[in-house]
């Protein structure tokens, strides 16, 4: 059975494409209103957005999108897969479908893309709901992660045995009696060879700590470019179990976004829409409505 089959009723969504340098880029748009643009991480997909997708949508023109190399995105396996690349390939999304006023939500290295995006593209965004994630420059790394970007055993742990995505279902919640045999199935779906695994791997080695690194220059740009949302209605939520993107990331986003509204979650993990989208979402709802 194609996991899209055993996914349909957690992921009952018509998919869009747009052929980016003769690549298909994948995304969801639903509903009508007001854009909410949203920007997943390293290694999930929008699959991982659904639940907000289902109940946002009813209200709003909600996008999510694949990044190339992830979910249903094609996986060239010669291509640049560093946060430029991911940055351009938003913003040729969002110049294609004209997106305006748009409310960004992003998490893991979705904070980096699609802050990135709003750095190189202001004028297009309103507001922000960021939650477990970064978009400035750190040297805070978990060994477990470190292990992964060691030459020649990362590939085969990641992309061999699967290791990241694969430890991610039980690492990254913190209730793991939500993880179904659906909901693996979705988050893993789209990873099921050493050649669809091959983004999940170069984003793991894409982190840049030192400033010899390809993306390093990049992210410099992006987290300079901050600055200029600090009025910008921002909502920060938080799994404050999250081993990866801990409470200090929290707080060097509240020190630059001081005006900020912050929902910490303390029994929520790195997959915080897993263990608390039933917190969320009402204080998103409201976030939206109030910052209209």
């Amino acid at each position: 059975m194609n996991f899209r089959d055993q996914i349909k009723n957690e992921y009952p969504f018509d998919s869009h494409w747009l052929k980016i340098d003769g690549h298909q880029y994948h995304y969801l748009d639903e509903g009508a209103g007001p854009v909410l643009l949203m920007v997943h991480g390293n290694p999930t997909w929008s699959f991982a957005w659904r639940r907000l997708v289902k109940q946002l949508s009813q209200n709003y023109r909600v996008i999510a999108v694949d990044h190339m190399g992830c979910g249903l995105s094609d996986k060239p396996q010669n291509y640049s897969y560093q946060l430029a690349t991911h940055i351009e390939n938003l913003k040729q999304l969002i110049q294609e479908l004209d997106l305006q006023d748009i409310t960004l939500f992003a998490h893991d290295w979705g904070g980096a893309i699609g802050m990135g995006a709003a750095v190189d593209l202001p004028a297009r965004f309103q507001r922000f709901v960021l939650m477990n994630t970064a978009a400035f420059r750190s040297q805070e790394i978990p060994l477990r992660i470190a292990v992964c970007r060691i030459p020649f055993l990362g590939a085969w742990g990641v992309r061999g045995l699967n290791l990241f995505s694969g430890a991610a279902v039980k690492m990254a919640v913190e209730k793991p009696e939500r993880m179904s045999a659906e909901v693996k199935a979705g988050f893993l779906g789209p990873y099921d060879t050493w050649e669809h695994r091959v983004a999940v791997h170069q984003f793991v080695k894409d982190i840049p700590l030192k400033a010899s690194h390809p993306s390093y220059q990049t992210l410099q740009h992006v987290e300079e470019g901050l600055q200029q949302f600090s009025s910008h209605p921002m909502l920060l939520i938080w799994g404050e179990k999250d081993w990866c993107f801990t409470t200090s990331f929290l707080d060097e986003f509240e020190r630059r976004f001081p005006a900020a509204e912050t929902l910490r979650i303390p029994d929520a993990g790195h997959y915080v829409f897993e263990d608390a989208h039933e917190i969320m979402l009402p204080r998103i709802e409201a976030f939206l409505e109030q910052h209209v």
